[in-house]
């Protein structure tokens, strides 16, 4: 095979996976219009058409599904091959390729990767931070963090954090005006901060639980964010109560910024943990990373 099909073959690869040139091509590293002709010279020299493209969406046709099942797990495994090789250098190397959500990146990941990668300079992790669930197989993340309950089985899970609790809460001039609510179904009476998640499409149904009986309230509100900062925000300039992690609203309660109502209906729960395919081998970079990471009580 040329050497030149190996490379237009990774590059069907890539926007097959993206399903967008533009993604594809900052993945890969060139241009989309450079992309753009490759998969063409692809298509004209296999005589059959690989990709479906429209003004909004790129998508595989019957023959190029079928390529892309033969040539991904091919590719997959030289590139474990070749993560495997770099065991053998004197120093730990490589890309690891983490999703997580921005509470998690900033209170958990980052101060635990900031001397790591100290240590080891030649070791780059990349940080994608997103609002809702992610695929990390089908999207190529060599691992994902999330909330120890909402992991799926078939997946290792690395306590990562302590316990967490959620806080509801609202500045003084907001509740001086509305009142306080005292059961969580008052809230329907509030104005709330609601966050929508991008995967699970909907409204976040807010969580709480008191002597072991759940309650989840779907609440109103003007505001609608993806992002915590902006629901943060917005609390402390009276727009509503918002329902946000304990540990990044506990500055603004002890200044008196932000007041916290319904504290007995909040219980901890079990934090963050990264969490990778079991069938994922351990290079000794990764190794090292999952140990910097494990929460240690």
């Amino acid at each position: 095979m040329q050497r030149q099909t190996i490379n237009d073959l990774l590059a069907f690869r890539a926007v097959a996976t993206e399903r967008s040139f533009t993604r594809a091509a900052g993945r890969i590293g060139v241009s989309t219009s450079a992309l753009s002709h490759t998969i063409s010279a692809l298509e004209r020299r296999l005589g059959i058409r690989l990709l479906t493209r429209t003004t909004r969406s790129v998508a595989p046709t019957a023959a190029g599904e079928r390529l892309l099942a033969t040539i991904e797990p091919r590719f997959d495994e030289i590139e474990r091959e070749l993560a495997a090789l770099g065991e053998l250098r004197d120093r730990p190397a490589g890309t690891i390729r983490i999703t997580t959500g921005i509470h998690a990146a900033e209170t958990i990941l980052w101060p635990a990767l900031a001397p790591l990668l100290q240590d080891y300079p030649e070791i780059t992790v990349e940080i994608s931070v997103d609002a809702g669930f992610v695929d990390i197989v089908a999207d190529r993340f060599d691992a994902g963090v999330r909330l120890g309950e909402t992991i799926a089985q078939d997946m290792v899970a690395v306590r990562i954090g302590p316990d967490m609790a959620m806080a509801a809460v609202a500045s003084p001039a907001y509740l001086a005006g509305r009142g306080a609510p005292v059961t969580p179904h008052d809230l329907a009476t509030h104005n709330c901060v609601n966050l929508r998640f991008p995967t699970l499409g909907g409204l976040y149904a807010w969580e709480f639980e008191r002597d072991g009986r759940p309650v989840n309230v779907r609440v109103g509100g003007q505001f609608i964010v993806n992002e915590i900062a902006l629901a943060l925000r917005a609390a402390r300039e009276g727009q509503g109560i918002a329902y946000l992690p304990e540990d990044y609203v506990a500055p603004d309660m002890a200044s008196g910024a932000l007041i916290r109502v319904l504290a007995d209906w909040c219980p901890p729960f079990p934090g963050y943990h990264l969490y990778y395919p079991s069938r994922r081998q351990h290079v000794q970079a990764f190794a090292l990373l999952v140990d910097a990471l494990r929460y240690r009580a």
